[in-house]
């Protein structure tokens, strides 16, 4: 494909030269990076010249109808940020002071903020050390008669076991939000994730697979969830008396220039998720055989998004931190998986007690470069290194 030779070149790290020594310096393989080589140019300056370069625009409205295609639902509401939408969409929910919300600890420390913002509190649930996801099992010893919901994260982009969350929830008479913000282009049994809950929630940072810069999108089949979602977000005015604001609203807009860059990336959507999955199958085939090494497994009713490849070291062959080290010696840089949130010195006090198996992932877990840029060569490179770290 002609587009895959473009990206290739356009972004292979092979070395770094310091014009002004003369000197040449090993490469730098970042983390993550976007993948910029579709009609965002252009769109953006189409928004330059029309003017419109705020929170009205086409280009908004023509991403949300191309995200709610994209990921099948109903309604799709562009915000600022993946934070803005996940507290949106509890406020919608109905979420207050008072109320619980259950949630994984292992996971971006967003998902418990957008929780707190609504006067609730975050209820820290394991996770199961398979996927790294929210534990079902757990779920019933965490509900109280406060508890008012679930947040389900697709973490590093596997699809939480939604079945097993949705028929507790059922029992319990709780909504599920599903926090897609790793997740662009992941399927749960051959659906898109961000179908399952009552809403759904979305990140477009600079990092994640399709991106707007910054920016996030709710997603629901439901109309009247959807209608407050818009409303709130505007500063909660009302549709129709301009002016109007009959209670507390956020500006929580996504700006048509953000969402110009957004609906060129989702045009190329199928080439970014496959991408990722074919680095994936890169790290599987060179790292497959290493001991010491375990890999975040993919579940056979899952379609693995791989906003992440993220492995787990063995604490009794390699320190995580020292290996992390020596691979940013060589010019690779990485990321520690997330800290349990039931560890932050913002929830430690909502900690009923140690998430053994969290914490486990958390101590030696660590994200390999993902992004769609990166060539075989880079995956070989970054997975020789690693191997040498470990001694094999």
């Amino acid at each position: 494909m002609a587009a895959d030779v473009g990206l290739d070149a356009r972004h292979e790290r092979r070395t770094v030269t310091d014009t002004t020594r003369g000197l040449s310096q090993p490469r730098v393989i970042p983390v993550a990076a976007p993948v910029l080589a579709g009609n965002e140019q252009a769109y953006v300056l189409d928004c330059l010249r029309s003017t419109w370069i705020s929170a009205h625009g086409e280009y908004v409205g023509r991403f949300e109808a191309a995200f709610s295609e994209f990921c099948g639902a109903r309604h799709a509401i562009c915000c600022s940020s993946g934070t803005a939408a996940l507290h949106l969409a509890l406020l919608a929910l109905g979420v207050g002071p008072g109320d619980e919300v259950l949630v994984p600890s292992l996971t971006f420390v967003a998902t418990a903020n957008a929780v707190t913002y609504c006067g609730a509190r975050p209820v820290f649930v394991d996770a199961e050390p398979q996927t790294w996801n929210i534990d079902p099992s757990l779920l019933e010893a965490s509900i109280t008669p406060r508890a008012k919901g679930i947040i389900a994260v697709h973490l590093y982009g596997h699809p939480a076991d939604m079945d097993a969350v949705l028929d507790v929830a059922r029992r319990h008479g709780l909504f599920v939000i599903e926090d897609a913000a790793e997740a662009h282009g992941a399927e749960y049994r051959g659906r898109h994730v961000g179908t399952f809950g009552r809403m759904a929630t979305f990140s477009f940072s600079g990092n994640k697979t399709i991106t707007t810069g910054e920016g996030g999108m709710a997603v629901t089949d439901e109309s009247a969830l959807a209608a407050r979602v818009c409303q709130l977000k505007a500063q909660a005015m009302d549709p129709t008396q301009r002016y109007w604001f009959p209670c507390i609203g956020f500006n929580y807009q996504l700006t048509n220039i953000a969402a110009a860059i957004g609906l060129a990336q989702l045009e190329m959507a199928g080439w970014h998720v496959q991408r990722r999955r074919q680095i994936a199958s890169w790290y599987r085939e060179d790292l497959d055989g290493v001991s010491g090494i375990t890999r975040q497994a993919e579940q056979p009713w899952a379609s693995h998004a791989y906003w992440m490849f993220s492995v787990l070291l063995d604490e009794a062959v390699a320190d995580r931190d020292a290996v992390m080290a020596r691979l940013a010696e060589r010019g690779i840089e990485t990321r520690p998986v997330f800290y349990p949130l039931h560890t932050l010195p913002p929830y430690r006090a909502d900690a009923n007690s140690a998430l053994p198996v969290a914490e486990r992932i958390a101590r030696s877990g660590l994200s390999l470069p993902t992004w769609g840029g990166l060539t075989r060569e880079d995956v070989r490179f970054v997975s020789e290194c690693l191997r040498d770290c470990l001694g094999q």
